[in-house]
């Protein structure tokens, strides 16, 4: 599920933080966008309707008269925000309730002691497993903070089995930023950028499964290799707050899976198979979702014996978390309701089109792709990324002739590659902090996976192009 949540903590060698505050920064964008009204020209394309969706006409654009948006519009435009994006909003809140019954339930700790000790003596085996579990949380619910909780099983863990700190980091971490990046069905990045471009739900998964193994297979592969060497040379190993007489409680548990826990699973998975199903077949989408979901939290409850009270409670609870995550959205939207009022949007789409619409398609995708990348630094929210930038790459894209499809892809490798290094990504600098280990050091170590990542997404957007990948 992308940042939601969380406001980013910058950590310096010496450990002092500085608190990026996202509310502050998004404010400081929407005031931004209101002074912009009064600079620039106002103008407007024409929009039609074709094949149920709305797309630009080219050759329409016309000046207008200008129209400032004032400062006392400018804080109504905070509450439309709210109100426009509250079907995204109300859908996150329902997600992290159901979240806050699966944990009260206790089943996925379960997994992962039990996992932990099934692997004790096959330790090989613990990075890509545990990896993949995570990838798979990461690209099908948007894992992200919900990792958090288990970095202080896994580093146990990891220096058990002769590893290190940042090796522990690192499967949580870079696992779930792998399934995270590729998207395959993460209703928080690729749900809310495709809802913007008025896709099919979920459209282009092929080519998103292919993406998600590959990249799977690159973070395993160097994680691997940096933990072998760890193994064989424990003094190359980084051991931050930890030690390894943590493990003895994670190997000892006694805890088991029992039936409630197999039936929580099951009916886990097989809410993402209808929930597959009902996205291809019937084209279902955020209300579908949220009823599916609000269905899978009442089975969980009762497979789980959870009073109703303490069903209720774990669900406000769960849905609490996210509050900070869901209000971003609603605050970012207020940026594209002032460009909008002040009839700005389209003159800077116009001025774009023009300067670049001689330029080859791939070298406008490639541009597409570098600016996602470095709007995710500034705004380190997966959902709040898509609101702020998808409803002007969408039309942009279709100015460009470039596939919609090709638009969300670039905006979810931009957001995803930039959690696992940015120090303005909240749950990465949570993690670090859990972990002991300095930003500086971790940057250090993890820069050539983020590189190799990088350079994965930018052949993946050219490839997109290359092939209009759609449906459109």
């Amino acid at each position: 599920m992308s940042e939601l949540g969380k406001n980013g903590e910058m950590i310096t060698g010496k450990r002092k933080p500085v608190q990026i505050n996202a509310f502050a920064l998004l404010f400081f964008v929407v005031v931004v966008a209101m002074i912009l009204t009064f600079i620039l020209p106002a103008g407007e394309y024409n929009r039609v309707e074709v094949d149920g969706r709305t797309i630009v006409e080219a050759d329409s654009f016309k000046w207008i008269e200008s129209s400032p948006v004032y400062p006392f519009d400018m804080f109504k435009a905070l509450h439309k925000g709210m109100v426009e994006a509250g079907g995204i909003i109300f859908f996150v809140l329902i997600i992290g309730g159901f979240f806050g019954v699966l944990k009260a339930t206790g089943t996925i700790d379960v997994l992962i002691a039990t996992m932990a000790r099934k692997l004790q003596k096959r330790e090989k085996l613990l990075i890509p497993i545990m990896m993949l579990f995570f990838a798979a949380g990461g690209s099908l619910m948007g894992m992200a903070e919900e990792g958090l909780a288990y970095i202080p099983l896994l580093i146990p863990l990891a220096l058990a089995l002769g590893f290190d700190t940042i090796t522990g980091m690192a499967i949580v971490l870079l696992g779930a930023a792998a399934g995270f990046t590729t998207a395959v069905m993460n209703p928080f990045t690729v749900g809310i950028a495709q809802g913007i471009a008025e896709l099919p739900l979920f459209s282009g998964i092929g080519l998103r499964l292919v993406l998600f193994v590959v990249v799977y297979l690159v973070s395993v592969i160097f994680v691997y290799r940096y933990a072998m060497k760890v193994k064989k040379n424990p003094e190359l190993g980084f051991y931050g707050n930890y030690d390894k007489s943590a493990a003895d409680k994670l190997l000892k548990s006694n805890v088991r899976l029992t039936t409630k826990h197999k039936l929580i699973l099951g009916a886990f998975l097989l809410t993402y198979v209808v929930l597959a199903y009902g996205v291809i077949k019937f084209e279902w989408y955020l209300s579908e979702i949220a009823a599916l979901f609000i269905i899978l939290t009442i089975v969980v409850g009762i497979f789980g014996k959870l009073s109703i009270d303490n069903l209720v409670q774990n669900f406000m609870s769960g849905s609490a978390a996210l509050i900070t995550g869901a209000l971003i959205i609603g605050v970012s939207r207020a940026t594209l309701v002032v460009l909008s009022q002040g009839h700005i949007v389209d003159p800077m789409l116009h001025g774009v089109s023009e300067a670049i619409k001689h330029v080859p398609g791939t070298i406008s995708v490639i541009g597409m792709y570098g600016f996602q990348t470095l709007i995710h630094f500034i705004l380190a929210s997966g959902s709040g990324h898509a609101m702020l930038t998808m409803p002007i790459m969408t039309p942009l894209a279709d100015l460009l002739d470039i596939t919609r499809q090709t638009a969300v892809l670039s905006f979810s490798f931009a957001d995803g590659i930039g959690n696992i290094i940015f120090p303005t990504a909240g749950t990465l600098m949570a993690g670090l902090a859990i972990a002991g280990i300095p930003w500086t050091k971790w940057a250090r170590w993890v820069l050539p996976l983020v590189i190799i990542q990088f350079v994965i997404g930018l052949i993946a957007v050219i490839v997109a192009h290359a092939i209009n990948y759609g449906p459109f």
